[in-house]
C-alpha cells in the first residue's frame, strides 16, 4: 500500500489545488470539499497512476473500471447529503472504494456491493489499511442492491443503467435520496430522486459520463 500521506504529486499541497478546482468548479458543501481534501486518492489507484491521483479526472482502475472524476464523486455525495445527512448509505459499484472512503467519512453507515469479485478483494484490503470500521462490502450484482439492510436513507450509484433499477426504488426509506446516472453511453443525466409518502420526485442534475451498470457478477 502507498504512503497514505503523500509525497511530491500527491503532497497536500496539490490536493489543495484540487480542492480549489472543485469549489471554482461549483461544489460549495464544505464538509465535501473537506472530505475530498482527507481521503488520499493516490492509493486507490495503480502507483504508476498515482502522480496524476490528484487531477479532476477519471482514471483507469483495471477490468475496464474507472476511479470517478473528483468533480463527480462531490457533486453526487453533495447531492446526497444536501437537504439531510443520511444515517445509512447503500453504495452500487463500489470500484476501487474512493466514493466509498468519502462517503465513511460523513455517513454513520456504508453498504457498498460491487460485481468484480478482484476488485472487491483489493477495495476490501483497503479499508482495512485505511481503518474504515463503518463499511460493509458485497460481491453482487448491483442492479439487486442490498436488500438484507435496507430500508436506506441514501443510495450512490456509481454506474449507468439504461433506467433506474425498481428494487433501488424499493430499497430506498421514505424521506431518502437516490443519486444515479441513467441513460446510454454518451447520453446520461445525473438523477435525483426522493422518495415521499406519495411517490418518488425526479430532477436531473446534469450530464455526466458512467461505465454501464452491468448485470451478474465476475
Amino acid at each position: 500500500m502507498s504512503d497514505t500521506r503523500g509525497i511530491g504529486m500527491t503532497s497536500a499541497r496539490t490536493r489543495e489545488r484540487l480542492i480549489q478546482r472543485l469549489s471554482d468548479n461549483g461544489v460549495r458543501d464544505q464538509r465535501v470539499l473537506e472530505r475530498i481534501r482527507q481521503v488520499p486518492r493516490h492509493v486507490f489507484v495503480d502507483e504508476a497512476l498515482a502522480s496524476r491521483a490528484y487531477e479532476d479526472t477519471a482514471l483507469p482502475i483495471g477490468h475496464g473500471q474507472t476511479i470517478s472524476q473528483p468533480w463527480v464523486v462531490a457533486k453526487m455525495t453533495e447531492a446526497l447529503i444536501e437537504h439531510r445527512l443520511p444515517q445509512n448509505v447503500l453504495e452500487v459499484g463500489t470500484g476501487c472504494g474512493y466514493q466509498t472512503a468519502v462517503l465513511a467519512g460523513l455517513v454513520p453507515q456504508v453498504y457498498s456491493v460491487e460485481r468484480i469479485n478482484p476488485l472487491l478483494i483489493q477495495t476490501r484490503a483497503r479499508m482495512r489499511t485505511l481503518g474504515f470500521r463503518n463499511v460493509k462490502l458485497k460481491h453482487s450484482d448491483g442492479g439487486w442492491g442490498w436488500p438484507d439492510y435496507a430500508p436506506y436513507d441514501g443510495i450512490v450509484v456509481t454506474a449507468a443503467p439504461p433506467e433506474v433499477p425498481p428494487a433501488l426504488l424499493e430499497q430506498l426509506d421514505i424521506g431518502g435520496v437516490l443519486v444515479i446516472p441513467v441513460g446510454p453511453s454518451g447520453r446520461q443525466d445525473l438523477l435525483r430522486i426522493r422518495r415521499s409518502e406519495e411517490g418518488y420526485e425526479q430532477e436531473v442534475l446534469g450530464s455526466v459520463s458512467f461505465v454501464p451498470l452491468l448485470g451478474g457478477t465476475a
